[in-house]
């Protein structure tokens, strides 16, 4: 990291074994409650990436692929509130069965943004499937379909999360520590 900063440690907090366990539970979820209906998969982008793909081999019926980018973050450790539509979706949701895939839900802003946006355009259905749930920071509740995994109000790395684009290539959820704060 630049500058005088303590490199961060890494402590595991769910392992490569428990996600992959939890993800194949979570696809034939997915698929016994989707069997039949038109099911657009979007990836919440960027840290969703890696849970989205993984999930979406796991999923047996027929589905569609889409991807949209959301900021809120940045680069530090908390989210702002605003938030600016970076990359919008490609498919028309109307009339369409969405599952917004999610690494992680904390404020739950980021989705009350995104029902709003993806209930205007007149979806059938709008749920969400959060590889983790912090709900120790929620401001605005979020029914979470298809939960992961609910984790303490720590921040978190890997499996596609971030801290100042680091850290999203580890095949587990990690806590990062350090001495100094995050931000």
């Amino acid at each position: 990291m630049p500058g005088n900063e303590e490199e961060p440690s890494v402590r595991v907090l769910i392992s490569e074994d428990e996600i992959t366990a939890r993800m194949k539970e979570l696809a034939f979820e997915i698929s016994s409650d989707y069997e039949g209906k038109d099911l657009l998969l979007v990836c919440v982008l960027k840290g969703s990436m890696v849970f989205f793909a993984d999930l979406a081999r796991k999923i047996t019926i027929p589905l569609r692929f889409d991807y949209i980018c959301v900021s809120s973050y940045g680069d530090g450790s908390e989210s702002g509130g605003a938030h600016e539509l970076r990359t919008d979706l490609n498919e028309s949701v109307s009339g369409r069965h969405v599952l917004l895939v999610e690494d992680i839900v904390d404020t739950g802003l980021t989705m009350e943004y995104l029902f709003g946006l993806l209930s205007s355009r007149g979806a059938a259905s709008l749920d969400v499937v959060a590889l983790l749930d912090k709900p120790a920071r929620r401001k605005w509740e979020v029914d979470i379909a298809y939960r992961g995994f609910e984790i303490p109000d720590e921040f978190v790395v890997g499996y596609g999360l971030d801290y100042r684009q680091q850290y999203r290539n580890l095949p587990y959820i990690g806590a990062l520590e350090s001495s100094s704060p995050l931000g």
